[in-house]
Parts: C-alpha cells; structure tokens; sequence
C-alpha cells in the first residue's frame, strides 16, 4: 500500500485545465461552485484527521501511508479551490465557506484529543464514504464538465487507497491485538471525562447544520433519488455484520440510537433525539439494506467490503 501511495502522487498540472468548459444555469453555477468551495474545507479537515492518524500511530509505514493521505487531501482541496473558480464565471457572488462548516470544524478538531482512535476513525470512514460513494460523483455527473472528469477520476483514485486503509483500522480495532492495547492504557479521571463530554457536546451541537449544508442539501441537488446517499449509509451501516465491530462500544451506541428511532415504542419520544445526535435525517437511520446483504457481509473480510464499497461508485447511473 506505501509503494501505491508514493506511485499514486499527482500533480494538478497533470490536468489540463484549457479543456472547454461546461455552461451551466445561473442558479446552478451558484451551487456548484459553493460546493467546491466547501469541498475545499472538507478534504483539509480530512487531511487534519489523517495527521493526526499519523501522529498517534506506532508503525511506521502506516505512519508514512498516513503522511500521503495529508499530502492527497492537500492536493485534492487545491483541485477544488480551482475547480470553483473555472465554474466561476459570471461571478454571480462571492463565495465562502458554509458557516456550519466553519463552526462544527474547530469544534471536531478539538474534541480529537478525547477520542479513542477508533472513534475517530469511524468518523473518517463515514466522510469518505459520503464524499467518495455519493458527492463527488454525483457533482461530476452533474457538472458532466471534461475537466472535472479528469480531476475527479484522479480523486478516486487517491480515495480508493484511503478507504482500503480506512477498512484496515477497521478491522484491527476490532481485533483483540487493540484490546490488549487498551487495557495498558490508564484510566481517565474524573476530570478528563467532563472536559471530553463538553467538547463533544459542543460538536453534537453544530454537527446536523454541518452534515445538511455541506452533504445533504447538496445531494438533493444533484442526485435528487439520494440513491448514492443512502448507498453510502448502507456501507457504513454493513460494517455492523462483522461481530468484531458490532461488539465495539462506539457501534452499540450508534446501534442503540437507530434502535430508538426505527423502533414504534420509542421512535416519538426519542426519534428526534437520536437525529440531533447522530445528526442527519432519519431516512438514514432505518436499515438500508436486505437481509442477504447483511448476510453476505457478515461471511466477507474487512478487505472483501472495502473492495465491495469501492465498487459501489461505479455501479450504474444516478
């Protein structure tokens, strides 16, 4: 995977960026390029997560994996960046970035230092999957722009790699060569475990605007089925069918609030409340898939359902 990763670096120049450009409505032209400059944002948040990956990991070639990961989101935010501006071209207004964006991002930040990495990293394989299953190609169709194309298809590539990696961590902090590293691990105290529940209810409170502005809105835009939406919820949602994983605190929990919300008894009082926390609609909070496909996850490796995400991307039209 290191010898992908070093053999996979691009350069935007590799584009070439004087292909004609795609025209599109007014309206249209104001979305799009408000979602490449948010997706500016987002890819240096994830490289701000795959540091710090690479900061708390002990193996140093998951070390120098997760240093090309920081370097691709760079990469990757700097495409956007010039992306936005060739959709640019009326100049209808100026542009930023989404204001729950800009609140939820330091908050998240901060509450990194309170987070077990397995935690974290779950919050990683669920922002990749929603940019790498159901954004950005829906954007890319959308657009359906030559050069966007060639930068997108350059994207998935890099993303390709972060998401089979992603799945790696998965697995092992499932395994129990993670448990036997908790348990050298002191105990919090008492103190440590208010400070990590107010930074974390700082970042349940921006979290719903953040993920509705800058992935749910967008998507109903340009992938109005949200198919590739709820696809990447799906995956995220199979992880749950490796025993391993389902047996993680973090996955009861996550497990629990979709009980109270899809369950009768208990889905007026408490629906709403597990929305707000695991903040997005609760569309995506009922199980989304069949029974053989949670079946069929259940007898794959993390390896096999990494494989099996990626090839989600691809599978038909919007």
């Amino acid at each position: 995977m290191l010898a992908r990763c070093i053999e996979g670096q691009w350069r935007l120049d590799d584009v070439d960026w004087s292909q004609p450009k795609a025209t599109l409505p007014a309206q249209s032209e104001r979305e799009i390029v408000q979602y490449f400059t948010d997706m500016a944002q987002i890819e240096r948040f994830a490289g701000a997560l795959f540091e710090e990956q690479r900061r708390r990991t002990r193996d140093p070639v998951l070390a120098k994996i997760f240093a090309t990961f920081v370097a691709d989101e760079e990469r990757h935010a700097r495409a956007a960046e010039r992306l936005a501006e060739r959709f640019d071209q009326r100049q209808l207004r100026a542009y930023a970035p989404s204001p729950s964006l800009l609140r939820f991002k330091p908050r998240f930040l901060r509450v990194l230092a309170h987070l077990s990495e397995e935690i974290a990293n779950a919050y990683i394989v669920a922002g990749e999957l929603l940019l790498d299953i159901a954004l950005l190609r829906s954007i890319d169709d959308y657009v359906d722009d030559p050069v966007c194309h060639d930068v997108m298809k350059l994207i998935n590539r890099d993303e390709s790699r972060h998401v089979a990696v992603d799945y790696h961590m998965v697995d092992y902090y499932s395994s129990p060569e993670w448990q036997r590293e908790l348990a050298k691990r002191p105990a919090r105290s008492p103190r440590e475990h208010a400070s990590a529940a107010l930074a974390f209810a700082g970042v349940l409170a921006t979290a719903r605007p953040f993920i509705v502005d800058v992935f749910i809105e967008p998507m109903t835009r340009v992938d109005p089925t949200r198919r590739r939406m709820r696809e990447a919820f799906k995956r995220m949602q199979l992880l749950g069918a490796k025993p391993g994983v389902a047996a993680r605190p973090f996955s009861r929990f996550l497990r629990a609030l979709r009980f109270l919300y899809r369950t009768r008894a208990t889905h007026a009082v408490f629906g709403r409340l597990a929305e707000r926390i695991v903040g997005v609609p609760g569309e995506y909070l009922r199980d989304l898939y069949t029974a053989e496909e949670w079946d069929r996850a259940a007898g794959m490796t993390l390896d096999q359902l990494a494989d099996d995400a990626l090839a989600a991307k691809y599978d038909g039209p919007a």
